[in-house]
């Protein structure tokens, strides 16, 4: 694993006129880490995660991915926007193309690649998702579960430097879940970087190299999962682990 971060996020402020969302983020990601964000609901986990593609446009701060400064007014967002991977909540797939079409989309339109280059990209990954015997299904005939893993075969079909995932697993339901954290597992074995906002407790204790603890737009505290669950240092974090112990 090498020590220079893919993604870092250096100072890092979002507001939405006087709302303020997000308020000096320090966080950097090194190759192959899985790291996982947790914390309440509004406490700006997902528009950290947006701003890595600029998907939101953050206010001030620095975002650095695989060397490149994607602030920088010379930066080619498109190209950039190519080493990041998004899976979101909602499976955003067409529901007009198979599973194998929805991958294949930005294989052809972005990258550029061949129709047949684009289908072999596409079968591998959604082989690596467990779901090749699904590419000529459409969406309306997979579950919540299954669109999901098409979800993230469709972000891991382009070799990106780093996936992010919104709380990937907050729309399915509860049997559903354990499919799409298998899959995620699989990634982090295969050496994917992983930048991953959720509320699977037990996922980012059991999976994460490293846990982010947000509330507030801050970063309260993070370290090993171990740490960060068995021996939280911050009042905050002590105080939402032990809520989430509560209910388990």
């Amino acid at each position: 694993m090498s020590s220079a971060p893919i993604l870092e996020i250096v100072g890092l402020h979002k507001s939405y006129e006087d709302n303020t969302v997000l308020r000096g983020i320090d966080l950097r990601v090194r190759a192959g880490q899985l790291v996982c964000v947790i914390g309440p609901s509004g406490s700006g986990k997902s528009t950290m995660l947006r701003c890595c593609n600029r998907l939101e446009e953050p206010s001030a701060g620095q975002i650095v991915v695989d060397g490149i400064d994607i602030m920088h007014a010379r930066t080619n967002l498109n190209e950039v926007r190519q080493k990041i991977g998004m899976v979101f909540q909602q499976f955003n797939l067409y529901p007009h193309m198979t599973a194998l079409g929805n991958v294949m989309l930005a294989l052809k339109k972005v990258q550029g690649h061949s129709h047949a280059e684009a289908e072999k990209r596409a079968r591998r990954a959604l082989e690596q998702v467990g779901l090749l015997e699904k590419a000529g299904s459409y969406p309306s005939q997979l579950s919540g579960g299954q669109q999901q893993r098409v979800g993230i075969a469709r972000g891991i079909a382009l070799e990106p430097k780093v996936m992010l995932f919104d709380e990937p697993t907050s729309a399915l339901d509860p049997e559903l879940v354990g499919s799409v954290l298998q899959v995620m597992r699989e990634l982090r074995e295969s050496g994917m970087t992983m930048l991953v906002v959720t509320h699977e407790m037990a996922f980012a204790r059991a999976a994460a190299d490293r846990v982010v603890f947000m509330d507030g737009g801050v970063i309260v505290e993070e370290g090993p999962p171990e740490q960060v669950f068995g021996d939280p240092q911050q009042a905050r974090t002590k105080a939402f682990v032990s809520r989430y112990a509560a209910q388990h």
